[in-house]
């Protein structure tokens, strides 16, 4: 419900505020040019026109952001206020569901039951949205004209416009950094308290080494399984063994292309092949999983049978191979461009001591270029980690504890989607379970950024 209402009115009450702020801009803007007609103004007119844009805007803004986070859950309580007594004598998970088939009869859902009192709940509804939707149009339009009228009355010559006008972009960067930390805390506390949860009721040391992955619970307590596994090392395994290959493929052929385009190429050869590279960045990755499920590993498969191997329909070594061509870009876009911001200083003084340009390449420029290059292969790292699509359809599902390339594998995070998807009870050991495989795997980004981060202070001290 809470999806639905409040947001269509919000959104509209939002664009005439906006509106309203584009002509208190100018009328400010007008007004700033005309005390300068008899003064020295201390600000630019263009500063008057944001002072009164940003006050005719900012008030009402929070007004209606308020009203879009809690305009559901007001129109449910005076819902339920003008209910018949034998509705609210219902116990309350009946009283919330009767609340909920009125909402989705109201919004275009589909409620589980229908009757008289569900239709007049949901009509009643609609009056609500409606007059709660006109008031707070109305609000934000006088609080946005009594903005208006109040920065107006401040308009001096005197006036520090620009100080205010800077002190607010200050305010909303300040909010932005304040929201993404929050955010982040956010992530990582939901991880935590959820692994917590799993970890309360399973052994953290089974989870970690344990060696047998079947998550499947049963219904009753007779059926084979019915505690499930949990041991995640066939996980881990596959999730290393693909992103080894992957990473095989990709550092070798994203540094290398990346130090021929900066270093060695023509414009014109650059000019070309840099931007094919990059379209590899933009291909989806169920494009690349159909390329490895119909080509790659029929051919892995075929390669293998050739050579007398046993090679599995669906391989580590198909996800990985493709895997690392997905991430080429990654490696070979970002160091090509710390390659190039290298000062050419550091190459003439090479040259200037005799080394050749394989020798300044190997000697001075990679090394001086080593943080970005980190940072790029953290990056293919990260996506080697996190990617999803191409295992599953590449690598398989089954939790196989092999180091052979040529077997069927899984991954962390095709576990995870497994887990989450389909009809599942949020509370059970399956569900938690998929926290805390998220939460070993945000631990190992973390340690893999700690790491990068060590190496970029040590060169970037030693070049800078």
């Amino acid at each position: 419900m809470g999806a639905i209402a409040g947001w269509p009115a919000g959104w509209m009450a939002a664009i005439l505020v906006v509106l309203a702020a584009a002509v208190a801009w100018r009328a400010g803007h007008a007004r700033a040019l005309a005390l300068a007609g008899g003064t020295h103004l201390h600000s630019l007119p263009g500063y008057h026109g944001w002072y009164v844009a940003l006050w005719s805007a900012g008030p009402a803004l929070v007004l209606v952001l308020l009203y879009g986070l809690f305009g559901a859950r007001l129109q449910t309580n005076l819902l339920y206020q003008v209910q018949p007594a034998d509705i609210k004598a219902l116990p309350l998970e009946q009283v919330w569901q009767f609340l909920d088939d009125a909402a989705a009869l109201a919004y275009g859902g589909v409620p589980s039951s229908t009757g008289p009192q569900v239709e007049q709940a949901a009509q009643t509804l609609l009056a609500i949205d409606g007059a709660l939707g006109l008031g707070v149009i109305l609000m934000a339009l006088a609080v946005s004209a009594a903005g208006w009228w109040w920065a107006t009355r401040q308009q001096t010559p005197q006036l520090r416009a620009r100080n205010a006008v800077e002190k607010a972009g200050q305010g909303l960067m300040l909010l932005a950094s304040v929201i993404a930390v929050l955010t982040t805390l956010g992530i990582v506390l939901s991880l935590v308290f959820e692994t917590a949860k799993f970890f309360s009721g399973y052994n953290p040391f089974a989870f970690l080494f344990g060696t047998q992955w079947s998550p499947q619970i049963a219904i009753r307590a007779d059926q084979i399984g019915s505690s499930g596994a949990f041991g995640a090392v066939p996980l881990f395994m596959g999730t290393m063994l693909i992103m080894l290959i992957a990473m095989a493929v990709a550092v070798p052929v994203g540094l290398g292309s990346a130090i021929y385009l900066s270093e060695y190429a023509s414009e014109r050869v650059r000019t070309w092949v840099k931007p094919i590279l990059e379209l590899l960045a933009g291909i989806p990755t169920v494009v690349y999983g159909f390329f490895a499920l119909l080509f790659v590993a029929p051919l892995v498969r075929d390669l293998g049978e050739a050579a007398g191997l046993d090679v599995s329909a669906q391989s580590a070594l198909a996800a990985g191979l493709v895997m690392g061509i997905m991430i080429i870009p990654f490696i070979s876009s970002l160091s090509d461009d710390v390659i190039n911001a290298v000062p050419q200083a550091l190459r003439d003084g090479s040259y200037a001591m005799g080394a050749t340009k394989s020798e300044t390449v190997r000697h001075v420029v990679l090394p001086a270029a080593l943080p970005g290059i980190v940072g790029s292969v953290l990056l293919a790292v990260s996506k080697a980690l996190g990617e999803t699509m191409i295992v599953t359809m590449a690598a398989g599902q089954d939790a196989n504890l092999t180091a052979n390339p040529l077997d069927m594998v899984t991954t962390v995070t095709v576990q995870i989607v497994m887990l989450l998807t389909g009809d599942q009870e949020y509370d059970s050991p399956k569900t938690h379970a998929a926290f805390a495989l998220g939460f070993v795997l945000f631990f190992v980004t973390l340690v893999l950024n700690i790491i990068a981060l060590r190496v970029v202070q040590k060169y970037r001290e030693k070049y800078d």
